[in-house]
């Protein structure tokens, strides 16, 4: 009886892995996916935002920077750490926050008369960095937080989602736009052959279990 009730267990494990490497060929076609849905956004033509575009949506806006509302938001890249330079932009259709790009001090860029921006729609980030939250009382910002930032420099409404600005150069190099960085993990493959695997030799436990004398 201990056999055959090993051999349960053997077959059920093997029952229940082989599921979760199905799970992970089905997460990895969900995610291939979603990286050729991105990949389509980012290089369609740029179009007019809306507060409803999904994240990395091209954009084109029409504004004037809104001088001396800078937020400085601490920022790693591969140009080394610095700040990533956030301006609201009031358009005809209402304020939207600009990632204008990274610079390696706070300083304040003024720029005059209407602009147009081209860019990536991008996701509030709300709250902080891991382990660092964001103190609006003093101006210390670790994320691209909407809501939180245009309450503090009480800018009104504003769109709920902020802009990346491409690598256009501004006006001295600085900021530097167009370091917009777009990453999905995709260890699926890995995960469902580990599954696979591990169904394999759970069924050729069973087998062996049954067939000892």
């Amino acid at each position: 009886m201990k056999r055959l009730g090993f051999a349960a267990l053997c077959i059920l494990l093997a029952a229940g892995f082989a599921g979760l490497g199905v799970w992970q060929v089905e997460r990895r076609a969900w995610k291939h996916d979603l990286i050729a849905a991105v990949n389509a956004r980012v290089h369609a033509p740029p179009r007019a935002l809306r507060n409803d575009a999904p994240a990395y949506t091209r954009v084109r806006l029409r504004g004037t920077f809104r001088p001396g509302s800078e937020t400085f938001v601490q920022a790693v890249t591969d140009l080394g750490p610095g700040w990533w330079v956030l301006t609201p932009l009031d358009t005809d259709s209402g304020t939207v926050l600009v990632n204008r790009g990274f610079a390696p001090e706070r300083t304040h860029f003024r720029v005059a008369g209407p602009v147009t921006v081209t860019g990536l729609v991008r996701a509030s980030e709300p709250g902080g960095a891991f382990l660092r939250s964001n103190d609006p009382a003093h101006d210390r910002w670790y994320s691209r937080d909407v809501a939180a930032i245009a309450n503090a420099r009480h800018l009104g409404t504003v769109a709920p989602v902020f802009v990346d600005a491409d690598a256009t150069a501004n006006p001295g190099g600085l900021p530097v736009g167009g370091l917009t960085v777009i990453a999905f993990s995709d260890n699926h493959l890995i995960y469902a052959l580990t599954w696979f695997a591990l169904a394999g030799l759970s069924a050729f436990g069973a087998v062996m279990v049954l067939r000892r004398r």
